[in-house]
């Protein structure tokens, strides 16, 4: 392995970092993005029952906003929840932003890896050629060590590029779907709580 590294020149040190960079992104976010972390499935029940029972307080809020994301939705919510409906889901948009650029985080390198480690093969394609030539002008083509050398390192590249390219950029479409299926969910319970809400003022005024 080591003699394949070295054989493929002066751009398989940036492809092996690119491929590290890659797996420990994908690693950490499919970690974070559990679906246990982001949307608790106790969390929406316990929310439910202090709004039913009218037992929200301050503590409460601020426990939610400690839990997970969904939980800082849902205190945006729950902090406003004496406001118009405008003012709440004003409120969690902005909050859901802040949420979503979380979730998001890491994501958009390990695509900009996936599109960069086939150029950074190409380069070394184009490396590996040029010393090919090189070598057929000094020693014409009579030297086949020479020219073997300036191949290798030109499919080297191109082989690392791809090898690094295709896994990152699955893993990137996989997550970015992940964190779009997470923010649609959250929605929903962002917004049936805005309705709890609601009902239950309309309850209190009557």
């Amino acid at each position: 392995m080591l003699e394949i590294v070295k054989a493929g020149g002066i751009m398989m040190g940036p492809i092996i970092l690119a491929s590290i960079v890659a797996a420990a992104i994908i690693l950490e976010r499919l970690w974070t993005l559990q679906q246990k972390r982001v949307l608790p499935a106790e969390l929406t029940e316990k929310v439910w029952r202090w709004v039913e029972q009218r037992q929200i307080q301050d503590k409460h809020i601020l426990a939610l906003q400690q839990n997970s994301p969904l939980g800082k939705i849902l205190a945006a919510g729950l902090a406003n929840r004496h406001r118009p409906r405008e003012v709440i889901m004003q409120s969690i948009e902005d909050t859901g932003r802040h949420v979503v650029h979380e979730l998001d985080r890491y994501i958009g390198a390990l695509g900009t890896i996936a599109s960069l480690s086939p150029l950074m093969g190409l380069l070394g394609t184009v490396l590996g050629m040029i010393r090919t030539f090189n070598a057929i002008t000094t020693d014409g083509i009579g030297n086949p060590a020479a020219l073997a050398g300036g191949i290798a390192e030109a499919l080297i590249t191109t082989a690392a590029g791809l090898t690094v390219a295709i896994p990152a950029l699955i893993g990137y479409k996989y997550l970015r779907g992940k964190v779009e299926g997470l923010v649609v969910q959250m929605e929903k319970e962002a917004i049936k709580l805005v309705d709890a809400m609601e009902a239950q003022q309309v309850d209190k005024a009557a």
